[in-house]
């Protein structure tokens, strides 16, 4: 992890889950493999967890007693936690993977797992949510559109837009590739490194979600545009 510019432990986790073989095999085994972890049986123990702790990324079980996996992201969400979550779960259905990605989720894996792919999967996804650019060039602009890394804000012609953690991983996407046309191929492998078994319906409702709150004025040309049988793209104003 040699982008990193930590010292020390890797990076925090917090583990999630209500089966105590599980969630110390899965703490001991990272801890061997160089994080720092604290540890939740249930939902309400992991909130205040990420409330003390400030993890950098949470290992959350999707059922636990007390409200399932779902429910905590969407509450760590509410509360301005941006931090990114991997899911564990017993099942393996596109819908339950479409249901932790719309909530704010990163990653999946599927019970039961292999710890070297956890590891993998935890150390692949601190990779893509670190911010890319340096400290003093974390604003991305187009246009009147601005996305900051840092403060994880959007602003169009000034105005600050609220957009979940997946849409501003999408706008960031795009907004890197201004004037080219990116497949949903393309963009389900750069924003969910997922292929959905080849269903890219999850890419056509989140441009449908980001475009209702970036192409805020309805008389001017939409500024995400659809390449009929290709793809997307981000049009910049000498390019609309």
């Amino acid at each position: 992890m040699g982008g990193m510019k930590k010292t020390g432990p890797e990076a925090k986790l917090l583990v999630v889950d209500d089966e105590p073989n599980i969630r110390e095999l899965l703490s001991t085994s990272l801890r061997f493999a160089g994080f720092e972890v604290v540890s939740a049986a249930n939902g309400r123990d992991a909130l205040a967890a990420a409330e003390l702790h400030a993890p950098d990324l949470a290992v959350l079980d999707v059922m636990l007693p007390d409200m399932d996996g779902f429910t905590v992201t969407r509450k760590l969400r509410a509360s301005g936690k941006h931090f990114p979550v991997l899911f564990l779960t017993a099942k393996d259905d596109t819908e339950d993977k479409v249901t932790g990605l719309t909530v704010g989720g990163d990653d999946y894996v599927t019970k039961p797992f292999s710890l070297d792919e956890v590891v993998a999967r935890i150390r692949a996804v601190l990779r893509r949510t670190q911010p890319l650019l340096d400290d003093d060039d974390a604003v991305i602009r187009v246009d009147d559109l601005e996305l900051d890394d840092d403060a994880h804000e959007v602003r169009r012609g000034g105005t600050v837009i609220e957009l979940s953690p997946t849409e501003f991983k999408l706008l960031r996407y795009l907004m890197l590739n201004p004037n080219r046309v990116l497949s949903k191929s393309q963009i389900l492998d750069h924003v969910w490194e997922y292929n959905f078994n080849g269903d890219a319906s999850i890419v056509e409702s989140y441009i449908s979600y980001l475009r209702r709150k970036v192409d805020i004025d309805p008389d001017s040309p939409a500024l995400i545009q659809t390449k009929r049988g290709v793809g997307y793209v981000l049009r910049t104003a000498e390019k609309r």
